[in-house]
């Protein structure tokens, strides 16, 4: 799955690549810092290069972080297509004069087309995966099995809360309206006149807190059933399926 990239950084098996293999998974990533990420220093590579000790995981998942890889040791396919986009990125950046002039193939044999974007869109395409992962992580979205699942949600949460109508709306800033106290009821009496009044403060402040929840629990499950509300509708029939 990794073998277009791992063939564009000139690696030397990149179609017998396994990342479940652990010796030549951890050479794989020594061998990804020296050559083409480079993010530590010579000096300080030196427990990346320990493959044999047994804080090598303790020490990848640091190097993970401070690469700010969005994905966990655990998370292995991901991160190693990560790292890999990550390293192309350097690749291109420190040749950028060689690949300037290269025309896709596509790109050369549909010259003068208009196309859409997304019609070739693969979604078994680990690029496509790794990339609705870190979206799905960056805005902190439960995962799914489903990747397109999961870009339903992002786009759902994108056009409610991230459009510049959405920021403005919620940088609004709302003036409360007077309340007088003495119309609401409390319930009970403490015995002193400042401390029933706090409690009514505080009653009313609880009360718009549920209501500030119960606004947000319609509003997940309105956008749950926009994302799973895939049947279509007969109202003439009375009936729901494809």
């Amino acid at each position: 799955m990794f073998r277009r990239k791992l063939t564009a950084l000139d690696y030397h098996n990149p179609a017998g690549f396994d990342c479940k293999d652990e010796t030549e998974f951890r050479n794989f990533i020594v061998w990804l810092e020296d050559q083409k990420i480079r993010h530590y220093k010579i000096e300080d590579r030196g427990n990346l290069r320990n493959i044999h000790s047994s804080d090598w995981p303790k020490h990848f998942e640091k190097y993970l972080q401070d690469v700010s890889c969005p994905f966990k040791a655990q998370e292995r396919q991901e991160a190693v297509d990560w790292l890999l986009g990550l390293a192309v990125r350097f690749e291109y950046g420190d040749n950028a004069e060689k690949y300037r002039n290269c025309k896709p193939e596509i790109a050369a044999n549909n010259a003068g087309k208009q196309s859409d974007p997304l019609i070739n869109l693969d979604i078994n395409n680990p690029d496509f995966k790794a990339g609705v992962m870190a979206l799905a992580n960056l805005l902190q979205i439960q995962r799914h099995d489903d990747y397109l699942v999961m870009l339903k949600a992002i786009r759902i949460l994108v056009q409610e809360r991230l459009t510049q109508e959405a920021i403005a709306k919620a940088n609004q800033s709302k003036e409360g309206l007077p309340v007088a106290l003495d119309k609401h009821i409390l319930g009970f009496d403490t015995g002193d006149a400042t401390l029933n009044e706090a409690a009514q403060i505080l009653r009313l402040l609880h009360i718009e807190e549920l209501r500030d929840l119960q606004t947000r629990i319609n509003e997940a499950i309105v956008a749950v059933q926009a994302i799973i509300a895939d049947p279509k509708t007969d109202h003439r029939l009375g009936k729901v399926g494809r």
